[in-house]
């Protein structure tokens, strides 16, 4: 579809010039490719199928996250933390169809965002399990947003410098985002740590409930210091106590993952699922 105004793009539908390949499900039709304009050609000598297998586990990390943040719509506490959590949720969504789309480009499929989103089950997603525990309380969105958007920061930090031109594109557009993401939550972390004694005990029972998954992001890439830096800085000056416990066994990027995650898939992907020949 040549026309890339999104709202005259739905208006028009599949039968006014768009192309088949061109419907996507969550996104609509109309948009451009989100590599478009970059050179998407794979630096002689890289390691395709490595490089496939980290965009896949970095996009599955985001899209498991955004779906989580918009189970908040119409249920923060306030209104504007709805639409925060929601903008945030987007930026997540818009990391993961670049690194899905890039995925496709590197792993030999020619596979489109759509196909990794919603026709995998939930054995073949590599996001870490912390993304998809149920969202708890808002004391317990904030500290799991905290600690993965500290976490993501640190690790796209490093990939800007990546061989392959767009995951370090990818990367440098990100780190803006979390770094925002990041903000966001430690302002909460300290508001609700600093703030009454049931604010606080809700982030200590938070805090509890995300520190055995900490070892598992390490696993998965190594930025314990860089992050347990900034934990606990973010955690003393709340008056709360460090992230530590035991770890727990497993690892969701070896596909090991909680009772948690099939329903969050299943009502992702329940409407492409039950039409998938179906454009928009």
């Amino acid at each position: 579809m040549s026309d890339d105004h999104v709202y005259l793009s739905l208006a028009q539908g599949p039968d006014a010039g768009a192309d088949e390949g061109d419907a996507r499900w969550a996104f609509g039709t109309g948009f451009e490719d989100p590599l478009h304009g970059v050179d998407t050609a794979v630096p002689a000598g890289l390691d395709t199928a490595a490089l496939a297998a980290r965009c896949l586990a970095l996009a599955d990390d985001a899209l498991v996250s955004a779906q989580r943040l918009t189970e908040w719509t119409t249920r923060a506490p306030e209104l504007e933390e709805e639409v925060a959590l929601a903008n945030i949720a987007l930026d997540l969504l818009g990391q993961a169809r670049l690194l899905y789309a890039r995925c496709g480009q590197t792993d030999g499929t020619g596979r489109g965002e759509d196909a990794y989103a919603y026709f995998r089950d939930a054995a073949d997603f590599r996001n870490v399990r912390l993304a998809e525990l149920p969202n708890g309380d808002f004391a317990f969105t904030i500290v799991r947003l905290l600690v993965l958007s500290s976490w993501r920061l640190a690790e796209l930090q490093r990939l800007t410098a990546s061989p392959d031109p767009v995951l370090a594109a990818v990367a440098a557009k990100g780190i803006k985002e979390l770094a925002y993401h990041r903000q966001y939550a430690a302002e909460w972390a300290l508001r609700l740590g600093d703030g009454t004694e049931e604010s606080h005990r809700r982030m200590r029972a938070a805090l509890d409930a995300v520190a055995p998954y900490l070892d598992e992001l390490f696993a998965a890439c190594d930025v314990r210091e860089e992050v347990t830096a900034v934990l606990a800085q973010v955690t003393e000056a709340a008056g709360l106590p460090p992230l530590e416990g035991a770890a727990l066994p497993g690892a969701g990027r070896e596909g090991t993952h909680t009772a948690h995650l099939a329903p969050l898939l299943a009502e992702l992907q329940s409407v492409a699922r039950a039409h998938p020949e179906a454009a928009w």
